[in-house]
Order: structure tokens, then sequence, then C-alpha cells
């Protein structure tokens, strides 16, 4: 692969994911406006089960830009294995998850630290939006439990450490892929403080893709670092 195949790539990877990605949630709020358009109240749906809806057509739709579309087109075909899904998990994956999250917890933390001593306009107090207000019932923190612990790992692992990770790697040396991974990630979540703790998790889910060969210790480390943030945020917020 010459260089100037490389530079292009490692630019319009990048950008054909924030394309999907954005793309998507821009047709699922149009597809909500002709809704409302048409005369459907909206108001009258439960609004964890609305955002749960909304949340679901949005990663789907992205993933359906971002991989199926190129196929479609272009014939471009991405395969489980390119993405790292091509078993289910092991033994292994199970392992390193753990170790994993022990390394994102302290890279997290040094990140910060530092941040906060350079970076004096950033406000580290700032709550992550999870697009979630105040859940009343039972139903409601279901519903937001799925959202943001099952859906939203898996289908963002499979964009970002599945997709564009994989694909970059093949046409850039190893640490531009994970930086270039890792700091589309953080930007993505749109939130100063929030995108320096999704760095260092994007990191070190690169890490175990690579010494796995698999996406799953990844979904599973953003499984975990979603439920805790769940229990904290809406279980008992007051720790």
């Amino acid at each position: 692969m010459s260089l100037k195949r490389k530079i292009l790539l490692a630019i319009a990877l990048p950008v054909w994911v924030l394309i999907g990605f954005y793309g998507a949630q821009l047709i699922a709020a149009l597809l909500i406006r002709g809704l409302r358009y048409v005369g459907l109240d909206l108001t009258t749906i439960n609004e964890a089960l609305l955002q749960t809806s909304f949340g679901a057509i949005v990663y789907t739709l992205a993933i359906a830009i971002v991989i199926g579309l190129p196929w479609l087109v272009r014939k471009i075909r991405t395969t489980r294995a390119d993405i790292g899904l091509q078993r289910l998990p092991s033994w292994k994956d199970l392992g390193v998850a753990p170790l994993a999250f022990i390394a994102y917890f302290i890279l997290s933390a040094v990140l910060l630290i530092v941040a906060q001593h350079t970076l004096p306009f950033i406000d580290f107090q700032q709550v992550q939006d999870t697009g979630f207000g105040q859940l009343g019932s039972r139903l409601e923190l279901t519903l937001a439990f799925i959202t943001l612990v099952i859906i939203a790992p898996v289908a963002e692992e499979i964009l970002f450490r599945g997709y564009l990770f994989g694909k970059l790697r093949k046409a850039v040396p190893l640490w531009l892929a994970i930086l270039l991974t890792s700091l589309l990630f953080g930007t993505v979540h749109g939130q100063w403080n929030v995108g320096i703790d999704t760095f260092a998790l994007s990191v070190v889910m690169c890490l175990a893709v690579v010494w796995t060969k698999s996406l799953w210790p990844a979904i599973l480390v953003h499984m975990l670092k979603n439920g805790l943030a769940f229990y904290f945020l809406f279980i008992n917020p007051m720790i």
C-alpha cells in the first residue's frame, strides 16, 4: 500500500465513521419529526421507552451506513472476522476484560489529573448527558439499562474498535490506529471531561483487541464501565 493511500485511509475512515454516526442521528431525528408531522403525539409515549427506541434506531442505522453502504455501493465487504466477532467469547476474553478495566481506570485517572493541572477551562464536575432524565419506575430503569449497558457498548465497539480500528491498523502503524480511533471516540462523546475518560477507555480496549484478536474483551469492558456508571447515576447517585 502506497504512502498516499495510507494517508487517505487515515483521514477517510474516521470521517466516514463520523458521517455514519451523526448521519444516523439526523435520519432518526427526521423520522421522529415526520411522525409528529403526521399527527402522532409522542408525548403520550413513555420518555424512557422513546429514548431506548431512538437509541436502538440510531445505532442500527449507524452500523448499516458505515458497514452496509460500502458493500451495497462498492462491494467493499466487512466480515465478522474483520470486526473481531468471528467467534464466541472465550475464557481468555473473560479473563482479559477485568484486567483491561483496571488498566483503563488507572490510565483515565492519570490523564484526568494531568488535564486538571494543564486545562483549567474544563469543568471536571460536569455530569455526562446519557439522554435519560429521572427514572422513576422499574420499567424505566430496565430500558435505560438495556440502552446504556447493552445496546450502546455493543454498537459502539462494532463501529469504533471493530470497524474503524480494524481497518486503520491494516493501513497505518498500530500506535496511530489506536490514537486516531481513541481521539474520535473521545470526541463523539461531546464533553471534555468525558472525552478524556473515553479516550483512555478506547486506548486500553484497542490493546485488548490486539492481544486477544477479538472484539469481545472491548465489549465486556465497555459494558462493565457503563454498568458502573449506570449504578452511580441512577441506582445509588448519593455515593
